[in-house]
């Protein structure tokens, strides 16, 4: 509980205190190209929110023809992949959650990507010296091995009702038949945010014709994508992981004029994803549930949970200096252990349990009420073994969507191909990811191994946290998730608090201003009411800053006889079904 001499000096700061010269803006890693103000989705069958208003088109159309949540995840992947091609697509990885209403069964699939055989610790070291995460990502070397065919068709094998390649049409014709260049992709483009694609030959054809970037309005036709699509839809996987495209990309990744990668047709006949069991946590009276590592966003966004729970949340005002303060703590906490500890676990041994202790986390929430100071230490969990933090960088792009069926299967997926147009190498119509760079670059520090470094066939860690939330007797209420980079931890963990204590809709959650910690001080969201809450939090120790927040929070509420959708303002997305 928060002490009445806090709620006194926050009084006292802000009496005292004027915001106005106290700070200077800062930018996010992703530019924020407008903010769009939605309405609350209601439907009574089924219904899908993601970040492209085609992708949710061509998901109600799968879902209105009794297509599964799955069916529908597969078809809007493939068209986010075409519209959205800066966040996500065919050549990066997911992580995907499904929830099988009949089974009362939670199960994930782990769709990351995976270092080559040919990598190693010093896979991003040069000439002696770590290179920086700017002149890492583009090109070859960032590229690891695409997961995302595989996994949506290891989905569809379990949880697919339409037939396969019903599934690509959608995504085949719009590409065939061109789609309208949205303002987010032409902003994006001609904002300056292309370091890879002004790079590479392939991706100037395609996104700067005539030398000149796409212009929103612009009719925009991928005859190569959906000559492809139109591959895999009658061969599936193996015309994506062998034969030419297979040749195409490691010919791309190997032959790139900049950072010339490792990846091999092995490495992508190899490929497979994995079915991980998700992690879960009781949070008051529900149930929340995640990724497993090698995502940390679950991990953290659960324990974040897990502390935040020890506090009264729903007696604080949403957003409130109070709230902020323990939310905010609970994130340095949690990103303190996932820089520690949090890697692939098929190399690493990862404390989860550990970590998710009910004994350990009520240690860690004691922690919350303190003031602001030093950055937080990693704790102490059991199963821990002595490893270094690294120094892994994640950017803002990538995509979340969420969807129910008609029979209340559901389906949280996060999708990224990583920095803004990934590694700007185009191969086919698609962009290849530069995933590797969420390795620690530095292998070792002060002569501890970090776990998150680099090794032959390993999945960087991710900070993707897919959703699910459960009521006590075991009835899903809520699915989220966010894009964001590492900040995706503290966006959905503020979501959950707003739809779990504060009873806000999805809707309102979703709009709610933003304001992240990751264990290298408070941001806050510009433009919004929380600047005005600056002197308060000065008063805290806390040294705020100002930046453009671009969460995408896509997400569907469960009632007892509707769904609500929402759709984050800051994206392009909507949320809709019948």
């Amino acid at each position: 509980m928060i002490t009445t001499q806090f709620k006194f000096r926050v009084l006292t700061a802000a009496l005292l205190f004027s915001s106005s010269t106290l700070f200077a803006a800062i930018t996010d890693p992703e530019a924020t190209t407008g903010i769009e103000h939605k309405q609350l989705a209601t439907a009574k069958h089924y219904m899908a929110s993601a970040a492209n208003p085609l992708a949710v088109k061509a998901g109600e159309q799968v879902l209105a023809k009794g297509g599964s949540a799955v069916d529908a995840a597969i078809t809007m992947q493939l068209v986010l992949g075409l519209v959205e091609p800066q966040s996500s697509g065919i050549g990066g990885g997911l992580f995907l959650l499904h929830w099988d209403k009949q089974k009362t069964s939670l199960t994930s699939i782990d769709g990351r990507e995976t270092a080559p055989s040919a990598a190693g610790p010093d896979l991003f070291v040069q000439n002696g010296q770590v290179m920086s995460w700017r002149d890492a990502f583009v090109g070859g070397k960032s590229v690891g091995v695409p997961g995302v065919i595989k996994a949506l068709e290891l989905a569809h094998q379990q949880h697919g009702v339409l037939p396969w390649a019903e599934l690509f049409a959608p995504a085949i014709q719009i590409a065939e038949q061109g789609f309208v260049v949205s303002p987010r992709l032409a902003g994006l483009l001609n904002g300056g945010w292309t370091p890879g694609v002004d790079k590479f030959s392939a991706s100037q054809a395609y996104f700067k014709p005539e030398g000149q970037w796409l212009k929103a309005g612009f009719l925009r036709k991928n005859p190569d994508y959906a000559a492809l699509l139109k591959k895999i839809a009658k061969e599936g996987s193996k015309a994506f992981y062998q034969g030419d495209n297979a040749k195409a990309l490691v010919a791309a990744v190997q032959q790139a004029p900049i950072n010339a990668g490792k990846i091999s047709l092995a490495d992508l006949t190899a490929y497979r994803p994995k079915q991980r069991d998700p992690l879960c946590i009781p949070y008051r009276q529900f149930k929340v549930c995640s990724m497993a590592p090698p995502s940390s966003g679950g991990l953290a966004v659960l324990q974040m949970m897990g502390m935040l729970a020890h506090q009264p949340m729903a007696k604080l005002k949403p957003n409130s200096v109070e709230a902020i303060h323990l939310i905010s703590q609970a994130g340095k906490l949690a990103f303190a252990d996932r820089e520690r500890f949090a890697a692939d676990p098929d190399f690493v041994k990862v404390p989860v349990q550990g970590l998710l202790a009910a004994n350990y986390l009520k240690q860690r929430a004691a922690l919350l009420t303190a003031a602001e100071g030093a950055p937080a230490l990693a704790g102490k969990p059991q199963g821990a073994e002595p490893l270094a933090s690294g120094n892994a960088i994640e950017f803002a792009n990538t995509s979340h969507l969420s969807v129910v069926d008609s029979k209340g299967n559901a389906v949280s997926m996060t999708t990224s191909i990583e920095n803004a147009f990934g590694s700007g190498l185009f191969v086919n119509g698609y962009l290849l990811n530069n995933q590797l760079t969420d390795f620690s670059l530095q292998a070792k520090v002060d002569g501890y191994w970090v776990a998150n470094r680099v090794e032959a066939n390993k999945r960087p860690r991710s900070s993707m946290a897919p959703m699910m939330v459960f009521d006590e007797d075991g009835r899903l209420l809520y699915i989220t998730g966010s894009p964001g980079g590492s900040r995706i931890i503290n966006y959905v963990a503020q979501n959950l608090v707003a739809v779990l204590d504060w009873k806000m809709d999805a809707q309102q959650a979703a709009d709610l201003p933003r304001f992240t910690h990751r264990n290298d001080g408070l941001v806050l969201e510009q433009n919004t009411n929380l600047s005005q809450l600056v002197p308060a939090l000065l008063e805290l120790g806390y040294k705020p800053k100002l930046a453009d927040l671009n969460s995408g929070i896509h997400a569907i509420e469960i009632k007892k006889d509707h769904l609500e959708g929402a759709a984050d303002p800051r994206r392009e997305g909507i949320a809709a079904g019948h």
